[in-house]
């Protein structure tokens, strides 16, 4: 570095030179914890580390590798190739003649395709290298089955805003911080908070306060911090953690949480549309006939959203959560609709009774299609008398729900089945 390089930022000046310095993850290097039993072994295996952003994914890996005494290769999948990865091979095996092990960081892998994946495969399995990798996302989806098997999966956990207080203290504190900065107690607390448990973002968010203010207030902080909303890539389990808890949030009838998780995605750049198709979606399988005006209005805010865009269709969308968390709710027509499919699927093939096909022309009408067919507005008594299943065969799929209109139209459904259930069979029927 020259004179007239601008200093490292203040998240790496303060990176740890020890596991001992370490903040956060307690569950895996606490005493008898695995990362210590690890450590205490002399041993290393190639790990997956899975956990959020800033949570010291990177300083790890560099510290385990320091603590067996390996030579350290960092990679990031969103630029390397397995070009890269062969020069890390060659290196390794150059270092193995020597007697030394080789730790080969990857950040990101989740980034490499099956393809770059499996190409480290043999590697590992052989032990030239350790592997450690990094990322965001479930290993389980992301990681290729075989990598999986020979790695062991470590999840890392957001700082709680106690840890994220003892890292911006040691960064007024350090040499290697901004020594000589001061922050008001409140201004503390709010960067704590504001950090969603990420020590980098913390980190950074108070370098650039200190530019503003010395003492660092909580109107620096604010400034500083700026906009931070997590940006989802649909196909994350991020992405599909908040559709799943926007729908239970409605179908649990909680107004403010289902609120929130629709502002939590379309803050964070999901699709309007994909998270309107999940609301018509959540009025027709949860509120159903408890409200049938719901699916109607479900159709209307997604057809808003198209036309007007974001962010004023995103209104619509908010009017229509609301709407459905107030709604009452039934699944009946949702269950039923799952079991006549799996009777469908499953079961023995029934045929259309005569008195029910259609009868276009002579020769059915002569085979008896439509024999003995009780038109309801003419014969409405021999119509409910007639069976509509072969042989009068009851699947007992469709049950009302108690609560909105399903539960008012629960008598009439008693009586219809009753009605029903004194049908014979035509003569004639198969």
């Amino acid at each position: 570095m020259t004179l007239f390089d601008p200093p490292a930022p203040l998240a790496e000046r303060l990176r740890p030179r020890a596991v001992a310095e370490v903040v956060g993850q307690t569950h895996l290097l606490g005493p008898g914890k695995p990362l210590t039993r690890l450590l205490a072994s002399g041993t290393l295996p190639s790990l997956i580390l899975w956990g959020p952003p800033g949570v010291g994914k990177t300083t790890l890996a560099r510290l385990l590798a320091g603590e067996i005494g390996a030579h350290f290769i960092s990679l990031s999948a969103v630029t390397a190739g397995v070009k890269d990865v062969r020069e890390a091979v060659t290196e390794a095996e150059g270092r193995r003649a020597r007697g030394q092990k080789t730790v080969l960081f990857l950040d990101e892998i989740h980034r490499f395709n099956k393809a770059q994946q499996d190409a480290l495969l043999p590697h590992v399995e052989s032990g030239l290298l350790t592997l450690i990798g990094a990322t965001t996302e479930n290993p389980s989806f992301e990681v290729n089955p075989a990598l999986r098997s020979r790695t062991r999966t470590l999840v890392l956990e957001a700082l709680g805003e106690g840890e994220i207080r003892t890292l911006l203290e040691r960064a007024l504190s350090d040499a290697r911080g901004l020594s000589g900065i001061e922050i008001e107690p409140g201004a503390l607390n709010l960067l704590a908070r504001l950090a969603g448990g990420d020590g980098r973002r913390a980190l950074g968010t108070l370098e650039a306060a200190a530019v503003l203010a010395n003492p660092v207030t909580k109107e620096a902080v604010t400034e500083a911090f700026g906009k931070h909303l997590p940006v989802m890539d649909k196909g994350s389990e991020d992405f599909y953690n908040l559709i799943s808890a926007l729908h239970k949030s409605v179908r649990g009838s909680h107004v403010d949480a289902s609120l929130y998780w629709l502002a939590r995605m379309l803050q964070g750049g999901a699709d309007p549309l994909y998270v309107a198709r999940r609301i018509v979606r959540i009025a027709a399988e949860d509120v159903g006939l408890a409200d049938p005006q719901a699916l109607r209005l479900a159709v209307a805010a997604r057809d808003t959203a198209e036309f007007l865009g974001q962010p004023e269709g995103d209104l619509a969308l908010a009017q229509a959560v609301v709407y459905l968390a107030l709604a009452p709710k039934s699944n009946s027509v949702y269950t039923a609709w799952k079991r006549v499919t799996r009777a469908v699927q499953e079961g023995e093939t029934l045929p259309v009774p005569l008195h029910l096909r259609n009868a276009p022309t002579e020769l059915m009408k002569q085979q008896g299609y439509g024999k003995g067919y009780a038109y309801y507005f003419d014969d409405p008594a021999g119509s409910f008398a007639q069976a509509y299943l072969p042989g009068g065969a009851e699947l007992g799929l469709y049950h009302p729900g108690s609560e909105g209109w399903e539960g008012r139209i629960q008598e009439r459904w008693r009586k219809l089945k009753e009605a029903h259930g004194e049908a014979g069979e035509p003569s004639g029927d198969t």
